[in-house]
């Protein structure tokens, strides 16, 4: 199997199911007919990483929707010093039981609805079901293009904040369209997050925007190699913030030092495989990217049979010695 042939099997390991895919833009499509024809909605439409196509397998666990509010409609909605954001989630919650609940006037899909800090969770599966799958469905006024979404803080008050998730939709669309591999390897970053050693969790979304700022094109293992230098010098100086340079920090709790040390450990990695792929090493260089990725990665069946071993020194942490964090 050649390095290409790896990549491209380690890629069925990334990517979701189809038969997944097709079911949660289906359940996705269900909300968007029924919510779309209330006459108080402006429009519906998905948002989040299966909109994007950097959703990672092998199943698919949860949908976004934003859905917009026609502000005749809603007199107060989107004004401060009112606690209108959370009588908006309120309003999308009744009408999601009515149409979509158990006893739906649409469809019977909705097992229950929990309105949250900015959307309605809607739980379909049963409890406990390893293929349990969740619909976001957000409410949300226009904004001369952006959004204003609700925002339920501590105790009963509520307010009304910027967003706009469609500039994200926009940019990964035009990269996608400049780059065959990019949304492959989107995923693929976005799947590597988890062997980061980091405490708590990297959120997907972090790793997309550093993606869409850091990922090069070229081919698939120098395009990681750069991604993971690049990626790590841009965490190491400041967080990761909001493309659309309305909300601020993606992750305010990140453990940037860990991310930071995790991506230069892999930049190491990938900086030897990519010299030993060079140098016709291919199962070395297969055993540095499953160094990379972990398991998944396919492994070599045999060992470099021309020219001398190529000897790969361990990869060890790094001291951090004040490394700007921003």
């Amino acid at each position: 199997m050649s390095l290409t042939e790896a990549f491209d099997e380690y890629q069925k390991t990334v990517d979701a199911d189809p038969t997944q895919v097709k079911e949660a833009r289906d359940r996705r499509d269900t909300f968007k007919v029924a919510l779309g024809a209330e006459a108080d909605v402006v429009e519906v439409w998905g948002s989040g990483s299966l909109r994007r196509s950097t959703h990672t397998g092998p199943l698919i666990h949860d949908v976004d929707l934003v859905v917009v509010f026609d502000r005749d409609d809603h007199p107060g909605w989107g004004e401060p010093g009112n606690n209108t954001a959370a009588d908006s989630l309120d309003v999308l919650h009744d009408k999601i039981t009515k149409l979509l609940g158990n006893s739906g006037t649409v469809e019977k899909l909705v097992r229950r609805a929990d309105p949250r800090r900015h959307a309605v969770k809607c739980f379909i599966d049963l409890p406990g079901a390893p293929e349990g799958f969740t619909v976001d469905a957000m409410p949300a006024l226009d904004d001369n293009g952006a959004l204003l979404i609700p925002e339920k803080t501590d105790g009963d008050t509520s307010l009304w904040v910027p967003s706009n998730p469609q500039y994200l939709v926009r940019e990964i669309a035009q990269r996608s369209a400049d780059w065959d591999y990019f949304l492959r390897l989107v995923r693929v970053v976005k799947k590597w997050r988890k062997r980061a050693e980091v405490e708590g969790k990297v959120k997907s979304l972090v790793m997309e925007v550093l993606a869409l700022h850091h990922l090069p094109v070229d081919t698939r293992p120098n395009a990681l190699r750069r991604f993971f230098t690049a990626a790590a010098t841009a965490v190491g100086n400041g967080p990761v913030t909001d493309p659309a340079d309305v909300c601020g920090e993606i992750q305010p709790d990140l453990d940037r030092v860990g991310l930071r040390e995790s991506l230069l450990d892999a930049a190491d990695l990938a900086d030897q495989a990519c010299d030993a792929a060079a140098n016709g090493y291919t199962d070395d260089a297969k055993k540095l990217w499953r160094d990379v990725f972990g398991s998944d990665f396919p492994a070599p069946k045999g060992k470099a049979t021309t020219g001398p071993v190529l000897i790969v020194p361990a990869v060890t942490k790094r001291p951090i010695k004040d490394a700007p964090q921003g």
